[in-house]
């Protein structure tokens, strides 16, 4: 395994750009990458996420956040200067994609060497002493992904209440009465005191089995071009950030085990002329797919199965049955 320094690079459209160009370029089949980045204060929006809903925009504009849509599903999370993020990239065997164990575990083992009580919860928490420290997403391509997470080593946890909306679903699904009393730092749970960078070079020490084992991979000038060039492209566009709120006249949402699935539709005289879904499920594919194969059919069940027959439903939501799905949607 190589580790890609991204040379403290705090901007969030930068680095997400490192991740994608990495993900796609390099030999994957051979060797697996380690990336770690730690942002400027943003928010990191899930894939399949409604940006405008997921956000308090009062907020973030005052504070100057920068939301920016990620490849991989899931929900936002905050970023900030406390919060620490890594990403493995590797390629998709078909035994790793929502296998977070499989990329947790050597954090996990990080932070237990550094006296933190840590183990994978759920779906895709890392927790410490009965709070969440750690977020996990993953994205898969073409044989291709990663998986990666945050560490909240000593983020700002008025800002992460402040900046983002929770739906009321979603938490009552947790059990919990706010994010504050679900959260926690890790600098907190320490005996002993360190900074961030102490922090991030014992992380990367124990991936590795010592810091004499870290194999670097330096990226070339043509790389950095090419990734600042998809930042511009891709990361700093407001299209893919927000894109256009859609229109619609019915909306369903449920939470399921695998994530939440919120559908809209604008439907006039019985036919479907526009679906948008969203949610903060795992899956593989562009969703868009889905939508096209619902927009122009009739608004009933049965043109609903129909339309869904040829799809494979659970890969594109996270293990949503396509029952499931069709219900929903009707």
């Amino acid at each position: 395994m190589y580790f890609i320094d991204n040379k403290g690079i705090t901007d969030p459209r930068i680095n997400l750009a490192i991740e994608e160009y990495a993900l796609n370029t390099m030999d994957v089949e051979k060797d697996s990458f380690l990336l770690f980045y730690i942002n400027q204060p943003s928010i990191i929006i899930g894939r399949n996420q409604n940006t405008i809903e997921e956000i308090n925009t009062d907020f973030v504009e005052k504070n100057g956040i920068i939301p920016v849509r990620r490849l991989s599903g899931g929900g936002a999370v905050y970023h900030d200067l406390g919060n620490l993020n890594f990403s493995f990239l590797t390629k998709d065997d078909g035994d790793s994609f929502r296998n977070f164990k499989k990329f947790t575990q050597p954090v996990v083992d990080a932070l237990h060497k550094m006296g933190v009580n840590a183990e994978l919860s759920g779906r895709n928490d890392i927790l410490a002493e009965g709070k969440k420290i750690s977020g996990n997403a993953q994205f898969s391509t073409r044989g291709r992904m990663f998986s990666h997470g945050t560490l909240m080593f000593d983020t700002e946890i008025d800002a992460v209440v402040s900046a983002l909306k929770v739906s009321k679903e979603k938490i009552e699904s947790k059990g919990i009465k706010s994010i504050r009393s679900r959260v926690t730092n890790i600098a907190d749970l320490l005996a002993e005191p360190m900074t961030i960078e102490q922090f991030r070079s014992e992380i990367l020490s124990s991936i590795f089995g010592g810091t004499e084992n870290i194999q670097y991979w330096e990226l070339t000038e043509e790389d950095w071009s090419n990734i600042h060039k998809l930042s511009e492209e891709r990361y700093q566009q407001w299209d893919w950030n927000y894109g256009k709120s859609p229109k619609f006249n019915m909306k369903h949402s449920h939470r399921f085990p695998a994530g939440g699935v919120d559908v809209r539709l604008e439907v006039n005289k019985g036919i479907i002329e526009e679906v948008n879904i969203y949610g903060d499920f795992f899956g593989v594919g562009d969703i868009k797919e889905v939508e096209q194969l619902l927009t122009g059919k009739v608004y009933s069940k049965q043109a609903i199965e129909e339309a869904l027959e040829q799809v494979d439903v659970p890969k594109y939501f996270g293990g949503i049955s396509k029952e499931e799905l069709v219900q929903l949607i009707y």
